[in-house]
């Protein structure tokens, strides 16, 4: 029987079933969240952008929703972004579901950092190409950073 209010939706979280979450507890899950949360539409314009993403990004939600991916990719990756986008829109399947992709990215003011993060693919039921892409992204540059320092030295090192 509906009885209105909020739709239910259920999810698994660490082997017991969570029953009856409301849509509204995702909701805020999303905007709470410290990490970056964008989704894209199959055009690569932004439908959602949480709070952690105008931390990271430097982008309002107002500022960014509606505009292209390309507002936080550095100039030199937008045309092998957009390749993969494309493609991966096109056939619904990405590995990086399942793998973290680190890549350098784009802040409001210009300067470039490095981010990692996962995507995973939004379908409509019964569709196989999907609607949507979703990333949850965080910034990775004092990683990045440590590594790329680490690699100099055993260069050095080596002589």
């Amino acid at each position: 029987m509906d009885e209105g209010g909020e739709s239910a939706c259920s999810m698994t979280v660490h082997g017991d079933v969570v029953e009856d979450l409301p849509d509204v507890a995702l909701a805020q899950l999303l905007r709470d969240l410290a990490d970056a949360v964008v989704v894209a539409d199959r055009a690569g314009d932004i439908l959602l952008w949480n709070a952690g993403a105008t931390r990271l990004f430097g982008w309002s939600a107002d500022e960014a929703i509606g505009r292209p991916l390309s507002i936080i990719i550095p100039e030199r990756l937008r045309a092998r972004h957009d390749a993969g986008f494309h493609r991966t829109m096109e056939t619904g399947e990405t590995k990086y579901g399942e793998s973290m992709l680190e890549v350098p990215a784009l802040h409001r003011d210009g300067h470039s950092f490095s981010i990692a993060f996962t995507v995973s693919m939004m379908f409509a039921p019964g569709q196989k190409a999907p609607y949507a892409i979703a990333a949850v992204l965080r910034d990775d540059t004092e990683r990045w950073e440590l590594l790329r320092a680490a690699r100099q030295a055993e260069r050095s090192a080596k002589g």
